[in-house]
């Protein structure tokens, strides 16, 4: 894939993009872009499928609507209510952290600087720049396992990890497109360009894909 390329690629995803389900956290986003919800929501669905992510974050959010709420629940409650997510346990003790830092040295609210983000406990990047830019629309780029897959495989970038694919966007990827590539790619990532068999066979962007890495395709 040429540099000069992305346009009409970001232009195919956003012409393709409407037959499928966005990800959960776009969907919290844009029902009614509360940071904690998107926060919290962008934890649990870290190596969970997103309907599971989605039926846990819907029940969880049926019980609580801020830091304080979260943490009136018990490990166990709160266990309960997102299983079956991957790492369940685990991750019942980070969203129970994140909530009570957030009450202890952010006031209850989430810090919408990415390098105040990055100092709460099972924050990393993709879960920062994700809030920045679902939450307080500020530019970020989120790259998760179908971001630096699909980058790589498109021949747009050449990285070995999804923090160099990160910085590689930095540097590259016009700005008007930062806030919405995470979107379209994870998106086209579940559907489409698939981790293992990609279904090159359908896919729009198969003109311009150096199919970097792919031996076996549909």
């Amino acid at each position: 894939m040429k540099d000069k390329d992305i346009h009409q690629v970001m232009a195919i995803l956003k012409r393709e993009l409407h037959q499928w389900e966005v990800p959960i956290v776009t969907e919290l986003s844009l029902a009614r872009g509360d940071p904690f919800e998107i926060l919290i929501s962008t934890l649990l669905s870290l190596r969970t499928k997103d309907e599971v992510t989605r039926t846990a974050s819907r029940r969880l959010f049926q019980k609580v609507r801020n830091p304080k709420d979260l943490l009136k629940l018990s490990e166990r409650d709160i266990e309960r209510l997102i299983y079956p997510v991957g790492f369940y346990k685990k991750k019942a003790q980070v969203v129970r952290s994140a909530s009570k830092e957030l009450v202890d040295r952010f006031g209850g609210r989430v810090p919408e600087d990415l390098d105040a983000l990055l100092t709460i406990k099972g924050v990393g990047r993709k879960t920062a720049n994700l809030v920045i830019t679902l939450a307080f629309g500020k530019p970020g780029i989120c790259v998760d396992t179908h971001v630096h897959r699909i980058s790589n495989r498109l021949g747009y970038v050449a990285t070995r990890t999804p923090e160099e694919t990160e910085f590689a966007l930095r540097k590259k990827l016009p700005r008007q497109y930062w806030m919405i590539y995470n979107d379209y790619l994870v998106t086209y990532g579940q559907n489409v360009c698939k981790p293992v068999s990609p279904l090159c066979s359908q896919c729009s962007l198969e003109p311009y894909c150096d199919q970097r890495g792919v031996t076996q395709h549909r």
